[in-house]
């Protein structure tokens, strides 16, 4: 790679970085004003609040990826075009096709730093984020972790491992305690149904009494439950699948599919991450008709609005195709790469419009 291409690279990284953290700063300033309105839950207060966004910005990094590296690239060779600094390059030997070489080097960076923050930090930081959130806003929670949401009402206490779809749970344990903190009775149930007004119905129970003297086991087909713990308190136990890294998503599909349930969300969700890779560069090549055309003139406020509205436009348009993918049960790979493949289309009608 010679001296041009590398200054390329640079300053593209140097404007995606910098459109990032504008981008990043932005939308933790909306998230802080919305959970400001959440203060008054519990313990729920400003050290927690920041706490939250610190953990769940590393998501929103990987998230704001594509578009910064288009508003950096545009940003960028739009401001080298203007200061004729392309037509020097071209004059001294750089082709149009090492420019966008260059341009594709810089994405390779991108899209590297974003998948390591994606697979690694995101889901860790996004997990315990929501942990704080929802242990500062609920004193019923004691613990969420790989064997289910822990619960605390009076002296029970509450395990539940999953929450289905429907909003039914399944295997879920109850652990109730005497004034000396003896256990005094453990249930087990296989399903939960809430019927309303802090009421619920469990199914397929084993119950064991315990004293000093016997313990007594019983069965029984069903049984209502009295309980505060209200339905939306489960949801932290719910498994988002944009929290979850590649790797996670894969084995949660299997897992859904081993067990006959739908997979249609997770499945979406999983080729999503996959073309994410794919979706940086071709927002990167939107660059290219400018470089080709080598247009003068656009103010940097306007080559802004364009990279915000061309990444808000294909935003939207992406949630637009996982929203009919999941209504009529459609391919997930192809419904995930149709707004890149689009795009990229669009791409290329633009380049061989500007070369004529």
């Amino acid at each position: 790679m010679n001296v041009l291409s590398f200054y390329i690279a640079k300053e593209i990284l140097k404007g995606s970085l910098i459109a990032l953290l504008v981008l990043l700063m932005l939308f933790n300033l909306f998230t802080f004003a919305d959970e400001l309105k959440d203060m008054s839950k519990g313990h729920y207060g400003l050290q927690q609040i920041f706490y939250y966004i610190a953990l769940t910005s590393p998501s929103v990094v990987y998230e704001l990826v594509p578009a910064s590296a288009l508003i950096g690239s545009l940003f960028v060779l739009g401001a080298m075009g203007n200061n004729r600094e392309l037509i020097a390059m071209q004059a001294s030997g750089l082709s149009v096709l090492g420019i966008i070489k260059a341009v594709m080097l810089a994405g390779l960076v991108l899209v590297t730093s974003a998948t390591l923050i994606g697979e690694f930090i995101a889901p860790l930081g996004e997990k315990l984020g929501q942990n704080i959130k929802m242990t500062a806003q609920n004193e019923q929670i004691i613990m969420n972790s790989s064997y289910g949401l822990w619960l605390r009402e009076g002296s029970s206490y509450v395990n539940v491992r999953q929450v289905e779809d429907d909003g039914k749970l399944a295997d879920i344990s109850i652990y109730e305690l005497d004034g000396q903190r003896h256990l005094r009775r453990a249930l087990h149930a296989d399903k939960a149904t809430f019927l309303g007004k802090k009421t619920w119905k469990l199914e397929d129970i084993k119950q064991s009494t315990i004293s000093t003297e016997q313990i007594q086991v019983n069965q029984q087909p069903e049984q209502i439950w009295k309980s505060s713990i209200a339905p939306n308190l489960l949801k932290i136990v719910v498994v988002n699948p944009n929290n979850l890294s590649l790797y996670d998503l894969a084995m949660y599909v299997a897992f859904l599919k081993e067990n006959h349930q739908k997979s249609q969300t997770y499945e979406i969700a999983f080729w999503g991450r996959a073309v994410s890779p794919l979706t940086t560069f071709i927002m990167m090549l939107v660059s290219a008709p400018f470089v080709i055309g080598i247009r003068r003139g656009i103010s940097v406020g306007a080559r802004v609005l364009m990279g915000v509205t061309i990444g808000m436009g294909f935003n939207i348009f992406d949630k637009i195709t996982n929203h009919v993918a999941l209504i009529y049960n459609l391919n997930p790979p192809l419904m995930a790469l149709l707004p890149s493949l689009t795009v990229f289309a669009i791409v290329l009608f633009a380049m061989k419009k500007a070369k004529t």
